[in-house]
């Protein structure tokens, strides 16, 4: 008797620790469902360096700026590669890219142009860039200054000596299979170097992604109309204190109307 009051006991704790197994299976699935990345970073291919171009100067006066500019590098003109890279090519060719603050980039294709900057204190970053709106990063092909301006001029100007993180891509709207599937992201860094405690933080539509290396990234899996990226840039894990820093961007997306 005692045997035949075991033997159903035994078949019941089966059953219940295979439903169990099962429960644990089904929660580990949905836990790494839900820690799956729904978009991809990947490293931007190679492209035509400029090793020798240079700002030699910069000046604002009368809301006007004047940009000195030498080397092998010519405003207007498309990067050799330009066709190739998918990722919005300007079909105005090589600009300058001009930042004040956090304020979206303005591209300007001639050296000398007028713009508005209000009166007041500003962090300004100006860099050389490939016609579809890579960063040249090489040394001299920028200018990052600390200025204040008062009725259209620089009244005065020192070098930004701080770490600084100035986000460039993506911006605006793009627009066709070509410029949707691949967009760049791309950032400028001044006095930060990732390979000695600097990284960044790209937040995507609420989903992080940690940066170790500078250098622009295709973002793939984006869906179609507003998308928000914040950039935020860290020092042995704190974030950077900064006005500057974090900065957030929207852009959107859309299907080429022509099908």
């Amino acid at each position: 008797m005692r045997y035949t009051l075991i033997l159903p006991i035994v078949l019941i704790f089966s059953l219940w620790a295979c439903q169990s197994d099962k429960k644990d299976t089904a929660t580990n699935q949905a836990t790494s469902k839900t820690t799956t990345n729904k978009y991809t970073l990947t490293p931007f291919s190679a492209s035509p360096s400029f090793p020798d171009a240079r700002i030699d100067g910069m000046t604002y006066k009368d809301g006007r700026f004047e940009f000195a500019i030498s080397g092998n590098y010519d405003l207007g003109a498309q990067t050799t590669d330009a066709k190739t890279k998918m990722c919005a090519n300007s079909d105005k060719g090589q600009h300058i890219h001009l930042i004040v603050g956090t304020a979206p980039y303005a591209a300007k294709y001639v050296p000398e142009f007028d713009y508005e900057i209000a009166n007041g204190n500003h962090k300004v970053l100006a860099f050389l860039s490939r016609s579809y709106h890579e960063s040249i990063k090489s040394p001299g092909a920028s200018m990052a200054l600390n200025v204040t301006v008062n009725n259209g001029n620089i009244t005065n100007s020192t070098s930004i000596t701080e770490p600084s993180l100035f986000y460039s891509r993506p911006k605006g709207t793009y627009v066709g299979k070509e410029n949707t599937d691949k967009v760049m992201l791309d950032f400028f860094l001044v006095n930060a170097n990732l390979t000695q405690g600097y990284s960044v933080k790209a937040n995507i539509n609420g989903e992080n992604h940690d940066i170790t290396k500078w250098q622009p990234y295709y973002i793939e899996g984006l869906p179609m109309g507003e998308n928000s990226i914040t950039l935020t840039l860290y020092k042995d894990g704190k974030v950077v204190q900064s006005d500057i820093n974090p900065v957030t961007r929207k852009f959107t997306l859309k299907a080429d109307p022509a099908g």
